[in-house]
């Protein structure tokens, strides 16, 4: 097996175990971020010289559209020794749900060189590589962010301002939460009120991977998810706490170079505006958890 990506955005499992070495040098040209739903997989066992972030402590603030802090988020990237030049390269479980999120917060912060790890903790398992438990430690460093990259971030006011315009927008979550009903137990229940954005589709997050957790090929992708790219105008990504939709947004921005935002506040928030409206729906809808 094989990634169908390797480039800008993805580095393939066989491309970081061939270069390990560089990832586990105190030199802060290259580092590798671990980020999962569960933080102790982390301790169970990790790639060598990958540090961790804990998603809920370290990069939001609360569910439901609240990014880390600027200062904040300066302070933990330098304290894993990462420098604004640094080639990050960020992974973890769920196929890189909450990686993926870690990824668009990087470019969030204007990042430039980071990439995601093509199937994840899954994948790098699945082929049997390199796995420890030992924790690095990196020297700290100077961290700098200047300001915020707010064409990727979806914001509610203007989500419910263009549902009028015929904007593309996508709900990832799995066909049951887009109908209403009560979310499976897996999933966190944010909100007293189900059901999804007016116009949204409903293409869930996992359509984009292989059972092994890899992105499908371009040509695939671009099956799934063209018809939800619009020249004019920005597609939005969302989901329940903004982190599956992160995969979606990277596939639709980074993998098909679509013009794309990542409602991270996404239905946690948009439910809880009484002002906001929401449909359910009892039709089948396509696709699985």
């Amino acid at each position: 097996m094989t990634s169908h990506h390797d480039g800008d955005t993805v580095r393939s499992a066989e491309w970081v175990r061939d270069h390990l070495d560089r990832f586990q040098t105190d030199e802060a040209d290259y580092r590798l971020v671990e980020v999962d739903m569960d933080p102790a997989a982390y301790d169970d066992w990790h790639i060598p010289g990958a540090v961790q972030i804990n998603w809920e402590e370290d990069i939001i603030d609360g569910l439901g559209g609240n990014v880390v802090e600027q200062s904040e988020a300066e302070s933990l990237f330098g304290e894993l020794g990462i420098t604004r030049d640094t080639t990050v390269v960020v992974y973890g479980d769920q196929a890189n749900w909450f990686a993926g999120h870690a990824y668009w917060v990087l470019k969030y912060y204007q990042h430039e060189d980071v990439k995601l790890l093509d199937g994840g903790r899954r994948y790098w398992r699945l082929e049997g590589y390199e796995q420890t438990q030992d924790e690095p430690e990196y020297p700290s460093r100077e961290y700098e962010i200047d300001g915020a990259n707010e064409d990727i971030r979806g914001y509610k006011d203007d989500i419910m301002d263009s549902l009028d315009d015929g904007r593309p927008i996508v709900d990832v979550r799995n066909p049951q939460e887009y109908r209403g009903e009560k979310p499976p137990a897996e999933i966190p229940n944010t909100t007293d009120r189900e059901g999804h954005i007016p116009t949204a589709a409903n293409v869930p997050w996992g359509k984009a991977v292989d059972a092994d957790g890899t992105f499908k090929p371009e040509s695939e992708l671009r099956d799934i998810y063209g018809e939800y790219i619009d020249p004019d105008e920005s597609t939005v990504a969302y989901c329940r706490i903004g982190e599956r939709s992160s995969i979606t947004w990277f596939v639709l921005s980074e993998l098909l170079g679509a013009d794309a935002v990542n409602y991270d506040g996404s239905w946690t928030e948009w439910a809880a505006d009484e002002t906001a409206p929401v449909e359910t729906t009892t039709a089948p809808t396509e696709g699985d958890f």
